[in-house]
């Protein structure tokens, strides 16, 4: 009975990876710019969909990024600077180098209005780089994408001050897996699924 129990348990670690999940941002700013951002991701080997709708803003592109620190204390200016756990240079989102922040520019209609929709492979909800609790920043002008000679180039892309923010929260309930997500988390699964369900058959033989 009890080595049921453990097999149950893992079953449930290594099921509990693929539960999909779902955060929300409501961002605000002191230049009237307002909007909300949603961040689902289907299971941990999977992109995450990012949905974008603000309106508020200048006509023209903004660059739009994840920060480290979902701190509001002092408004935008305490969520400290791009997620980049890695230490690595500012760049595009396709690009093979960049901050896991980096998602580059939304674009603003004449009306002021954002309402866009991608996806990314860097970010992610799960695991020890999740960014549940860090901060969406849009910025006053256009993300350069680390592309010019501007010393601030590959710190921030050159995208001026902060006109919104917001922390990134849980929207959806979920169980969060107890292990590291990884990239081989798949092939983990069939064999739990297998190991159990072989160990629930020779108990019913034996019964």
């Amino acid at each position: 009975m009890k080595v049921l129990v453990v097999l149950s348990a893992v079953l449930c670690v290594a099921l509990a990876k693929d539960q999909p999940k779902k955060a929300i941002v409501y961002l605000n700013g002191n230049a009237g710019v307002t909007g909300n951002v949603t961040i689902s991701q289907p299971s941990c080997t999977e992109p995450v969909f990012i949905e974008i709708n603000a309106v508020g803003l200048a006509p023209g592109k903004h660059g739009f990024h994840i920060h480290e620190k979902g701190d509001l204390t002092d408004g935008c200016a305490s969520t400290g600077g791009h997620y980049n756990p890695d230490k690595v240079s500012h760049g595009a989102p396709n690009d093979q180098v960049r901050h896991v922040g980096d998602l580059g520019n939304i674009v603003a209609d004449e009306n002021g209005i954002a309402k866009t929709s991608y996806s990314d492979t860097v970010v992610s909800l799960y695991g020890a780089r999740s960014v549940i609790g860090r901060a969406i920043v849009i910025h006053a002008e256009v993300d350069d994408l680390g592309k010019t000679n501007h010393p601030d180039s590959l710190k921030t892309g050159n995208a001026g001050g902060r006109v919104a923010c917001g922390v990134i929260g849980i929207l959806a309930p979920f169980e969060e897996a107890e292990e590291e997500c990884s990239s081989g988390q798949p092939a983990l699964v069939f064999p739990a699924v297998t190991i159990f369900a072989s160990f629930c058959a020779a108990r019913m033989l034996v019964a």
